[in-house]
């Protein structure tokens, strides 16, 4: 039967080779130019110009515009797209972008920023060499083409600045810009760029021979995303300030602050809840004053403790920073090449002979334009301001990828996507960026058929759990989302990796020694957050999250895909499922052991046989209540709390959900604007993950209880669990329109207003008892 899997995925991958180089054979008429004599793989800024001449304003001017590493286009002067959004060499994205509305009838300028941080760039970001690529989309646009009629030059001012920070970082170097050696005005027409050299091209011909078509470098790909949400941001006050006066009004309105000559000053600003923004600097003066710019989440104490984040007295800058010379001329701008992810930002100055004037400073949020449009229709201040603080948290690791957190990786890994994307779900209903994820983890697939943990990714993180949980990534898509033939597509990657995990099945069916961080948690007695194994290396919780992604394979391939898989994973699930209850399950504990021994026991465990489904009903009760009372239990992070919490909900014990929030409320008593990495949240890394933003998740499936109960939604399952709510209502996305509910309780008793767009329908269940509800207003009394 293996044998025979692994046959039907050779020739189905055959198949989607050819159609993927049919797709690819698209004609190219501008060239990737750059530079001439740099070496291409080195760090460096190089700023490109482009004049030419409108008779009127057209009413749509679409280019095609990429670069490598990043860039940022200027149009007659004004920021018109940032990117290109992450992918890898084989898949590289360019922007579509319409810049009509920035032309003038006459002269015009396409100024453009590029830059490599070489060897210092963030680890999700690939690099082939330095270059740029414009392409017009129709023969008016065509005039600005990147060949040699563009101009170039080296930007002196600039090199990537090394970061030191504490733990594992990942995002990237900071800006040294020596502002000396800085161009000003090159972003206008009037520029002088006489002295500017011609490009080269870095190639010009695509080789054809045989049937086949090979391209050096890059394989440009459309991104499916569209542009970045740019939006001004004050910060908000001064904290403490040394060396200076600083004005009242600032920094929440433009004032001068003078920094007197041999002067050494520090000025710490707050911006009262975290953000990622570009952050822009207006100074004058200060002939070869050096300014450093920190960023901060929170400020540490001298054992290296955030704590409080409020809380600055006792406390010290650590992290991100930036650096500045000025040349002493007056209105001298800096922005950051990338956005910075701050609460905090210190600004510090040192004069030499001349005094500095600091002129200005705010920020320009930076985001996936994703807009809420779930309601939470509550009287309970808590649960809305736990949704505001999800919110934040989602939108700030959500840029042109899902992210763990965007102060010290924004790397896109598969567990943490798989909360993350159910938050889009749940609040946006926008999928392209869930699409985009799956896209990235797609184009991860090794030569043996497992994904990476996190892509795009230059270092090949192996985290075997995570691979099994992108075939959930396909199951959710498939049940939340509208597009079921971007999912069929997807069918060979969700083969390839199950098959790359059978060949672990041992002869109980049990998985064995799979290679790699077989991380599950961070508990703090798990090193690594690698769940308890016994010798023979098997596994409980390895165990369950392969049923799981069987369980989901199933279903995928019953809606989309072939009988034959379905047949097989059933077999394995089936002998599975029995192995798992003959190995761990302890009739003593009424529980599942972690281990064949039976001298280990966890929260995930329990958590994930339960949604697994190979228990009964009063099982799942008593699982459930030891979840809830058993302190000896290996306890759930944040992270894993999505999975107890869906599984204490499938138990029974739904009713009790705000009892289960201690951790979020733990959160906001220690001043966090968005959600911690780990529980442990006075010494936590990051302040930031979107794992923790599942109760906006939650509120929504669990208290208003609201799921998909067929494939594209087409159908829903209602069951709410108000516990001591008597009043409570909401409504979130659906890929046909909107689902609202309305509850009012009196005793054991509901009455529900409930509302599903055209063509959806379901059940709506209280109590034990259940109704047929149908498209349009539904009165329910039970």
């Amino acid at each position: 039967m293996r044998k025979f899997l692994s046959l039907l995925i050779l020739c189905t991958t055959l198949i989607s080779m050819a159609q993927e180089k049919l797709s690819a054979d698209q004609e190219w008429t501008a060239n990737w130019i750059t530079m001439p004599k740099i070496d291409t793989q080195a760090a460096g800024s190089f700023l490109f110009r482009k004049d030419f001449t409108l008779d009127t304003v057209p009413s749509e001017f679409r280019i095609r515009i990429s670069a490598d590493n990043r860039y940022k286009l200027f149009v007659n002067g004004t920021l018109a797209s940032v990117g290109p959004n992450w992918g890898d060499i084989k898949h590289w994205n360019y922007h579509n972008v319409d810049i009509a509305k920035h032309l003038k009838a006459g002269d015009n300028i396409l100024a453009i920023k590029v830059w490599n941080e070489a060897e210092m760039r963030a680890v999700a970001q690939f690099s082939y060499k330095t270059a740029l690529f414009v392409q017009g989309e129709g023969d008016l646009e065509k005039i600005v083409d990147t060949d040699g009629s563009w101009k170039v030059i080296k930007d002196e001012s600039y090199t990537p600045l090394k970061q030191d920070i504490r733990g594992y970082y990942a995002a990237g170097a900071g800006d040294f810009i020596d502002m000396n050696k800085a161009l000003t005005g090159w972003k206008s027409q009037s520029f002088d760029d006489s002295a500017w050299q011609s490009p080269d091209t870095v190639f010009e011909e695509v080789q054809r021979g045989g049937g086949i078509r090979y391209q050096e470098g890059w394989q440009l790909t459309p991104t499916i995303l569209p542009e970045m949400e740019l939006t001004a941001e004050r910060l908000a006050t001064v904290r403490k300030s040394e060396g200076v006066k600083v004005p009242s009004s600032f920094p929440a309105k433009p004032k001068d602050i003078k920094v007197g000559a041999n002067s050494n000053v520090k000025i710490l600003l707050d911006q009262e809840h975290l953000t990622n923004a570009y952050l822009t600097l207006l100074f004058s003066g200060g002939k070869n004053s050096i300014i450093t710019l920190s960023y901060a989440e929170g400020l540490f104490d001298s054992e290296g403790v955030k704590g409080n984040r409020n809380v600055i007295e006792g406390k010290s800058m650590a992290g991100r920073r930036d650096s500045i010379i000025s040349n002493g001329k007056a209105d001298q701008e800096y922005t950051s090449l990338t956005y910075r992810t701050y609460r905090y930002v210190e600004v510090g100055v040192q004069t030499k002979e001349e005094p500095l004037i600091i002129n200005d400073i705010y920020g320009t949020f930076t985001g996936y334009p994703f807009q809420m449009k779930a309601n939470l229709i509550s009287d309970n201040k808590e649960l809305s301001n736990m949704m505001e603080i999800g919110w934040r948290t989602a939108r700030l690791c959500a840029v042109d990828t899902y992210m763990d957190c965007p102060y010290y990786e924004r790397l896109q890994y598969v567990g943490d996507t798989r909360i993350q994307h159910f938050v889009s779900f749940y609040n946006s209903g926008d999928d392209r960026l869930i699409k985009n994820a799956i896209n990235l983890i797609d184009y991860s697939r090794q030569p043996d058929g497992f994904t990476l943990s996190r892509y795009p990714d230059r270092q090949d993180q192996v985290i075997p759990t995570y691979s099994l949980w992108y075939v959930a990534l396909l199951y959710d898509y498939m049940m939340y989302g509208s597009d079921m033939e971007f999912i069929e597509e997807k069918l060979m990657g969700s083969r390839q990796v199950l098959n790359y995990f059978i060949t672990y099945l041992d002869e109980d069916g049990s998985l064995k020694n799979v290679p790699g961080w077989n991380f599950t948690d961070w508990v703090p007695e798990w090193e690594g957050g690698v769940a308890p194994m016994a010798e023979d290396g098997s596994s409980a919780a390895l165990d369950l999250q392969m049923l799981h992604a069987l369980q989901y394979g199933i279903a995928l391939e019953k809606e989309l895909g072939k009988q034959e898989f379905v047949t097989l994973y059933t077999t394995m699930v089936e002998q599975l499922t029995e192995t798992i209850k003959n190995k761990y399950w302890d009739p003593d504990k009424k529980m599942f052991a972690d281990t064949p021994e039976k001298n280990k026991y966890s929260q995930h465990t329990n958590s994930l046989a339960i949604l697994a489904d190979i228990v009964d009903a009063d099982q799942k009760m008593a699982i459930g209540k030891s979840l809830l009372d058993d302190e000896s239990l290996a306890p759930a992070s944040i992270y894993f709390s999505y999975y107890l919490h869906q599984a204490l909900n499938e138990a029974g014990y739904g009713n009790k959900y705000l009892d289960w929030l201690d951790v979020w409320r733990k959160n906001i008593a220690l001043g966090l604007t968005t959600w911690a990495e780990i529980s442990q949240v006075e010494t936590t890394r990051s302040d930031c993950h979107a794992w923790g933003s599942s109760p906006n998740i939650e509120f929504f499936r669990i208290i208003l209880g609201i799921e998909s109960a067929s494939p594209n939604f087409k159908t829903v399952r209602i069951a709410p669990n108000l516990g001591d709510i008597e009043k409570i209502g909401g409504e979130i996305p659906h890929p046909s329109g909107m689902i609202s509910v309305d509850y009012k309780r009196t005793g054991r008793k509901v009455k529900a207003t409930i509302t599903l767009p055209e063509g959806v329908y379901g059940e709506f269940i209280w109590q034990g008892k259940s109704a047929k509800i149908k498209s349009g207003i539904n009165n329910v009394t039970i």
